[in-house]
């Protein structure tokens, strides 16, 4: 009987028809891609992207040069250097990432305790050349002048988890 049946299935393409049936059903469907350049998909609160060095809103940079960012950091990707300022505070001269090294694991975002180094929402930032994957303070602080309400909005959504 079992022959019978692929017999009779395989003469009168029933597979096929039912293939042709299904894509003649999707064809009227909504389409789900996206035109990519042009439109974005919506990216997670937590996504991890390019990082970026916030500042408060007085324009001051948060990072206090603790380096838990530095310590904690498993790639080894991070480069701080500190001195106090005249008002006793310390804060940084020196503060570089290699993002060649970097694996976007969050850690450093997770312990600062200011919320100074975040993983912004870009994710599009191909370079030619290495160097230019070699990120100091000012390119950091530059993306998160760029980023900020985007950052600003991402951790405020994120904030009930953490």
């Amino acid at each position: 009987m079992a022959l019978f049946d692929g017999t009779t299935r395989s003469i009168l393409l029933l597979e096929i028809i039912r293939g042709m049936w299904l894509t003649l059903c999707y064809l009227f469907k909504k389409k789900v891609t996206i035109n990519y350049p042009y439109e974005k998909g919506p990216l997670s609160p937590r996504f991890r992207g390019e990082h970026v060095l916030r500042r408060y809103p007085n324009g001051e940079e948060r990072c206090i040069a603790c380096k838990l960012c530095e310590a904690v950091c498993p790639a080894q990707a991070i480069t701080i250097e500190a001195e106090p300022r005249e008002d006793g505070s310390r804060r940084t001269t020196r503060y570089d990432i290699d993002m060649t090294k970097c694996i976007y694991c969050g850690f450093c975002q997770e312990s600062c305790p200011v919320d100074a180094i975040v993983e912004g929402p870009n994710f599009e930032f191909a370079t030619e050349t290495r160097e230019e994957l070699m990120y100091n303070k000012e390119k950091l602080l530059e993306n998160g002048d760029r980023w900020e309400s985007e950052i600003a909005a991402a951790l405020t959504a994120d904030a009930p988890y953490r």
